[in-house]
């Protein structure tokens, strides 16, 4: 079985704790339909910085990420229709990239 990342970009904070406890209780129940499929249901991050050779730009990009999780998929399309329940989905998209071994 493969892994594969979500990445998740857009969404913002919700703008009340009890709006921050819907959420929350969206996610725990979508992980919990997914169960061991995941891997690493991941965690939100901060703003990003993208480093090249010419520097370092400190706005996180045109769509920075704002979480990822790792799940486990027979395909890409079984990972796609897992993203489709995700909660993220209201506020932001889900990018999913499979992950390849070295």
């Amino acid at each position: 079985m493969a892994e594969f990342i979500f990445a998740y970009h857009g969404g913002e904070k919700p703008e009340s704790a009890e709006a921050a406890t819907e959420l929350m209780a969206r996610w725990q129940t979508w992980i919990g339909d997914l169960g061991a499929a995941f891997v690493n249901p991941g965690a939100p991050v901060g703003m990003s910085k993208t480093v090249s050779s010419t520097g370092v730009a400190d706005d996180g990009g045109a769509n920075p990420v704002s979480g990822f999780s790792i799940v486990q998929a027979d395909s890409m399309d079984a990972a796609i229709e897992m993203a489709k329940g995700c909660p993220h989905l209201e506020m932001g998209t889900v990018e999913i990239a499979e992950l390849l071994e070295m």
